[in-house]
């Protein structure tokens, strides 16, 4: 998967990454690539689990590049938490296998850094139609 040349920005009023201290809180992002989603629809009825458990993974990937604009690098980062959206058909239950494609991609890059608490919701719709969003607190450590 290719770093998005640069990091996503704000589609309304508001940042994509606000600085606490040593904490990073992140707006949430999704599986945009190049601007577009990646992905639309609902997942158990348009979105498959392994598309969304890929759109997770590019949602991820968008988080670590917002990080990177902001700090200039990975190096010193540990994720703190997850809180993924999983736009869900009334009986799809999996919502945990799909935010996993985040997940397990942080732990790929960061190794132990990447690891983290996290939780996994279901809802009706999300913004532009996508499957996934995800919002990240992240630490700076030294």
């Amino acid at each position: 998967m290719d770093w998005p040349e640069e990091s996503p920005q704000p589609m309304a009023n508001y940042v994509t990454v606000r600085r606490s201290g040593q904490l990073l809180y992140l707006s949430g992002a999704g599986p945009f690539v190049n601007g577009k989603p990646a992905y639309t629809g609902r997942v158990g009825k348009d979105v498959t689990l392994e598309e969304a458990y890929n759109a997770a993974k590019i949602s991820a990937l968008n988080l670590l590049s917002m990080i990177k604009g902001e700090v200039g690098s990975l190096d010193n980062i540990r994720i703190v938490k997850l809180l993924g959206f999983v736009s869900s058909e009334d009986d799809f239950y999996q919502q945990p296998e799909v935010i996993n494609g985040a997940s397990d991609f942080l732990v790929e890059v960061l190794g132990e850094n990447g690891k983290h608490s996290r939780s996994a919701l279901g809802t009706s719709v999300l913004p532009f139609n996508i499957p996934v969003e995800i919002e990240m607190i992240a630490e700076i450590i030294h």
